[in-house]
């Protein structure tokens, strides 16, 4: 039990308890609160994976409950930022939190898939993976930032088609590269 409990997995396990904090601080309006928690979430997720490989403190536990946590987080403020009575500005189109959504549970529903039918469970984040993330984490950034200081006229909508840009390509990538790495796999001589 002890070498479950690393800094990493207690960073991820941080990150977990912020997104009720971050929730309800949106729930409230408490824009400074929200945007503190969720800055404060998105920083763990950098730091949890640093400390995972500068520290050799990668687990099982933590292989599950990162990716677990980052999309929890996300899709929560997603869900939470697109309904109009939560936001002094508009709210998060929801054709944009759908899509972002769907792509995740897309993604996750298809490595469940491929794992039951195959047996195949090498699954690794794509490079357009990493930065749809960190464009979400920009644009839910921005929102919030928005709420918090009173730029409730903001003009958002250059951000919202750039995520929604991104989330479409880096999932239509994922398939090649889940793709790829399986026919690696399935390679003889290995």
């Amino acid at each position: 039990m002890t070498t479950a409990l690393t800094v990493a997995n207690i960073l991820t396990i941080l990150r977990l308890i912020l997104i009720p904090v971050f929730v309800t601080a949106v729930y409230y309006q408490r824009f400074g609160w929200a945007l503190g928690a969720f800055l404060t979430a998105a920083i763990t997720d950098g730091l949890d994976g640093l400390a995972a490989r500068n520290f050799n403190q990668k687990t099982q536990l933590g292989a599950i409950l990162d990716p677990m946590a980052d999309k929890l987080l996300l899709v929560t403020a997603f869900i939470i930022l697109s309904l109009p009575r939560f936001t002094l500005t508009e709210p998060l189109p929801f054709w944009l939190a759908a899509t972002v959504i769907s792509r995740d549970a897309f993604i996750v529903l298809a490595a469940l898939v491929i794992n039951i039918a195959t047996g195949f469970s090498r699954f690794r984040p794509s490079g357009p993976g990493k930065i749809n993330t960190i464009v979400q984490i920009v644009l839910i950034v921005v929102v919030l930032g928005a709420n918090a200081f009173g730029f409730a006229d903001a003009d958002l909508s250059v951000l919202y088609y750039a995520t929604l840009g991104m989330a479409v390509f880096s999932g239509l990538h994922y398939i090649i590269h889940v793709n790829r790495l399986m026919t690696e796999n399935n390679s003889p001589g290995e």
